[in-house]
């Protein structure tokens, strides 16, 4: 145990954000550099080191928390980057990005705050980047065999380095202009500077990963060359189908998928535009759909200098606390407030969209809406109830139906999909074709990032055995059937 008495003795504290009236005026990341190093050694000292460790299984890596909280409370930075890195390709993301569900199965959050192991873990990998601790891994010799991956978000970028580093030949396939898939084009600069991205990237080129951007899997190249031209194919093309709301004037001008929106801002940090081509600068904006992508997309909408933002989402607002039915250490549906709601906008919760209207040149200028109650497996409106808002701007950030298949790759290659859309796999992610296999969203559905990097090492231990013809030595964090305990 890190210090016997920090869980009793030490209180939880974050990082520190930078003030909303200066983050809003700009796209760096909201929390102020390097805050967390006077406090993270203390904060890894409240870990338990318990017996059993559930926040292990409430992470999908399986990371090893207690090791390197441990490590990083002795200021043993070297030690703790290896333990972390055994387990996890990408700190960085995952510190910056996944909502914790390894905080949520902490055995001190039962009666307390949880540790911050995402705040200790971003350190960690921070340290090491900054005092040169991370560094390419080539392979020691080659295997002659070759392998294509499609798509470069986190599922994609995992399962690459881990078989380039088995001495496989990688090739990565990427219909952007740059790598790393949503990590590029879906996150905001805000919560994560595209550095980060930048820097892996160049690590693993140096490692022998090749990438191809600009080039969409099924149209510039056909599943048929890449079965031709590889010894296996793994599909990491995510769940990019997005929901849409079918109601009455959705064609209006204004009304945006949240992944049109939210790619552009990107590209003005990027260099591509002076200004979005969809830009919320003095417009009422309204978001549909109250998860991450949507405070994405609010945080954005404030930046650009919106008249006004108002979040809308269907289900009833969440509890401040834990609810009853959702026990530790289960993740449970809380009341968030993530950077983004603390800069501003409103949230209205229990609502349905029921029409749009625009003005006489086909421009969306009002959402009509409706409150609703849940009976009887359904969501039903209450009369008198409904009620126009000013909306200028609309973006749907509903999720996601599956992986995408308009660009015909999937039938090119011949692989099933299952009933909701996603690529069909088996228990070693292998689908119903040789040689083919399947990792994150495009074969899991919408998920979390760390479900993401954990499929895409377990799908390269499959493709590595596959290759071999032997026992791979790599790590497997995970089947497609487990499950955590978290939601």
């Amino acid at each position: 145990m890190a210090d016997p008495k920090g869980f009793l003795t030490t209180p939880k504290q974050l990082a520190d954000r930078r003030p909303v009236d200066v983050r809003i005026r700009d796209w760096n990341e909201v929390y102020v550099e390097r805050s967390l190093l006077p406090i993270i050694t203390k904060q890894a000292g409240r870990c338990m080191d318990c017996g059993i460790p559930f926040c292990h299984n409430g992470c999908p890596l399986g990371n090893l928390i207690p090791e390197w909280n441990d490590l990083a409370y002795r200021d043993d930075w070297k030690g703790a980057i290896e333990r972390l890195h055994a387990t996890n390709n990408f700190p960085e993301f995952t510190g910056r990005l996944c909502p914790a569900p390894c905080e949520s199965a902490c055995v001190l959050g039962i009666n307390q705050d949880p540790v911050t192991i995402k705040n200790v873990e971003v350190t960690i990998i921070d340290k090491a980047w900054d005092n040169g601790g991370v560094a390419p891994q080539p392979p020691d010799r080659l295997s002659g065999k070759t392998v294509a991956v499609v798509g470069s978000g986190p599922a994609g970028l995992a399962a690459a380095q881990q078989l380039t580093r088995a001495g496989h030949t990688v090739v990565v396939y990427e219909r952007a202009d740059r790598v790393g898939g949503l990590l590029r084009y879906g996150i905001p600069e805000f919560k994560m500077e595209k550095r980060h991205v930048n820097r892996r990237v160049e690590q693993m080129r140096a490692e022998g990963t090749r990438f191809r951007t600009g080039v969409e899997a099924g149209v510039d190249i056909t599943g048929r060359q890449l079965r031709d031209r590889f010894d296996a194919v793994v599909i990491a093309a995510g769940a990019t189908t997005a929901r849409d709301l079918p109601v009455p004037g959705r064609e209006l001008r204004g009304i945006h998928q949240a992944m049109e929106y939210l790619p552009l801002s990107n590209k003005v940090q990027e260099g591509d535009y002076v200004e979005s081509p969809i830009s919320a600068a003095g417009k009422h904006v309204i978001v549909i759909g109250g998860g991450d992508t949507g405070a994405d997309c609010l945080g954005t909408a404030l930046r650009q200098g919106a008249a006004s933002v108002t979040q809308l989402e269907i289900m009833p607002r969440p509890s401040d606390d834990r609810p009853a039915h959702q026990p530790w250490p289960s993740m449970p549906m809380v009341y968030k407030v993530t950077s983004a709601h603390e800069e501003g906008g409103e949230r209205v919760y229990a609502v349905n969209t029921t029409r749009f209207t625009g003005d006489e040149d086909g421009n969306v200028q009002e959402l009509h809406l409706v409150e609703v109650e849940f009976k009887d497996g359904r969501f039903e409106p209450v009369p008198g109830t409904e009620r126009a808002i000013p909306a200028q701007l609309v973006t749907l950030a509903m999720g996601f139906t599956g992986t995408d298949t308009r660009n015909g790759l999937v039938e090119q290659l011949g692989v099933d999909l299952d009933a909701r859309g996603n690529v069909g796999r088996d228990d070693r992610f292998g689908t119903n074709v040789d040689g083919v296999f399947v990792a994150g969203d495009a074969g899991r559905g919408q998920s979390l990032i760390v479900w993401a990097i954990a499929e895409g090492r377990s799908a390269a231990k499959a493709v590595d055995s596959y290759l071999s013809g032997r026992a791979s030595t790599l790590p497997a964090p995970i089947r497609p059937t487990d499950r955590p305990l978290t939601v």
